[in-house]
């Protein structure tokens, strides 16, 4: 499974370090790509939620759009 999430607040690589590392730990989430430029994260994996990627989102310091 692979979804794609819009971003707000991203601006540089250090952002996408940040959000990458957090949404890496979701259980489930096999890999994280992320695109500063755009705003987009795509999480593939299985058995994950959009709330558990809102909330490590949130806990990088960012937001789900």
């Amino acid at each position: 499974m692979s979804t794609t999430y819009d971003v707000t607040g991203m601006t540089c690589g250090h952002c996408a370090q940040a959000v990458s590392t957090e949404v890496s730990e979701i259980t489930g989430v096999t890999a994280v790509s992320v695109d500063v430029e755009s705003g987009r994260v795509t999480v593939e994996g299985q058995g994950f939620t959009d709330e558990q990627v809102a909330a490590a989102v949130d806990e990088a310091g960012y937001a789900l759009v």
